[in-house]
């Protein structure tokens, strides 16, 4: 990508699109992205107070990966959602449990970098496409299979990220929150491919919600059912994308966690919501041929 004052994208407004189609004919297409992120203990935790070791700041981000996370897939496949979950790379070495439930479970995995504390805007340039590829072979040898997608850790990119990206094989990035469908980026990828930006959905995320605007349960689930259901009365002249990030350490605490069960017991109680993976929606949206 060239530095430039827009995106490596037309402006095409949201009017002026043809109209997307989903599978069965859903409204929305709904994704849940699960963080499952790694912080290492002997460096800082990002957001914190920056002290090595950060004891209560680290332990807090660990409890997802102890027991968070668990409860989030309980919830989720008690009703019949799929994740997708967004994997550091070093969550392979130090905790291949949770990869390896979340594979029994069918959910998608995509690159988030190797840990949430070294973004690819804070890696040296001249190692940043190492750190992506060392990324998804890393988990290519745990699961068996090399992901198509990509969410950077804190959505950070550099100018190059994207041509890296493309390199490596990737066949769609989260980091764009510009959108309620997904578009196509200039970048090409090798072999006559296209990438995609499919929306993750900043506003909803979960840690922004709880940790920096300070929302309770029951305004977290409010959010996410306003939302849903402004994209599914859009979504019957043309469909949408609503993407709902999470967190293990901050949705899957005991008292937070009922906030995301009754928000995707209010999705799921919808006929023309398609509750899927990243994947699928990228599949989908590709096969409609897009031009934009």
């Amino acid at each position: 990508m060239k530095p430039g004052p827009y995106g490596p994208f037309p402006y095409v407004p949201i009017t002026h699109r043809p109209k997307l189609t989903w599978p069965g004919g859903a409204r929305v297409a709904v994704w849940v992205a699960v963080n499952l992120e790694f912080f290492p203990l002997d460096e800082p935790v990002p957001q914190t107070a920056g002290h090595v070791p950060d004891i209560p700041g680290w332990s807090r981000t660990d409890y997802g990966n102890r027991v968070g996370v668990f409860r989030v897939m309980e919830v989720m496949e008690r009703l019949g959602v799929p994740g997708t979950a967004a994997l550091n790379a070093e969550i392979c070495e130090h905790h291949p449990e949770i990869v390896a439930r979340a594979r029994e479970l069918g959910w998608a995995i995509v690159g988030h970098c190797q840990s949430n504390s070294r973004p690819l805007n804070a890696v040296p340039a001249d190692q940043e496409r190492q750190v992506i590829n060392e990324t998804l072979a890393t988990i290519e040898r745990t699961t068996g299979t090399r992901p198509t997608g990509w969410l950077g850790a804190s959505m950070a990119e550099t100018w190059d990220t994207l041509d890296h990206l493309a390199a490596a094989g990737i066949q769609y990035t989260a980091d764009w929150l510009n959108d309620d469908q997904p578009f196509l980026l200039d970048t090409k990828i090798p072999g006559g491919g296209r990438m995609v930006a499919l929306p993750f959905g900043g506003d909803l995320h979960d840690k922004g919600a709880f940790t920096r605007r300070g929302y309770k349960p029951d305004d977290y689930t409010d959010m996410v059912v306003r939302a849903f259901d402004t994209l599914y009365r859009e979504g019957a002249k043309t469909p949408r994308v609503l993407p709902i990030p999470i967190h293990p350490f901050v949705i899957g605490v005991p008292h937070r966690i009922g906030a995301l069960e009754a928000a995707l017991a209010h999705i799921t109680a919808h006929e023309g919501a398609w509750c899927a993976t990243a994947d699928d929606i990228v599949a989908a949206y590709v096969a409609g041929d897009p031009k934009v």
